[in-house]
């Protein structure tokens, strides 16, 4: 998987990109086939903006959030993220041949 992390009026410390790489690694656990993460950070006034697109096999999942802090706003798009894996992660898997099986063996 690639990542990559990019800051629009927010500098990327090394500790932000750390923070970022060990709450994406949690995707990889529930689906293999990520391919590629880019993620944006962004700060305007008070608010901090966290959104990033996933390539995976089939398609592209895009997410965003906005909090008043930084870390705050990273949890919960790795949230959202994780949901919507899972979600195209279920939708992969033909769920019709298993009861097609289960006829079979009946």
């Amino acid at each position: 998987m690639q990542l990559s992390v990019s800051g629009h009026h927010v500098d990327i410390t090394d500790s932000l990109r750390g923070y970022v790489e060990s709450k994406i690694e949690r995707l990889e656990r529930h689906f293999d086939l990520v391919s590629d993460v880019h993620c944006i950070l962004t700060v305007e006034k008070l608010r901090h903006k966290a959104e990033a697109k996933v390539s995976v096999n089939g398609g592209t999942i895009f997410a965003e959030t906005t909090e008043e802090d930084m870390y705050a706003a990273i949890d919960g798009l790795v949230d959202k993220l994780d949901r919507q894996v899972r979600r195209h992660k279920e939708k992969m898997v033909d769920h019709h041949a298993r009861e097609t099986q289960k006829r079979n063996f009946s």
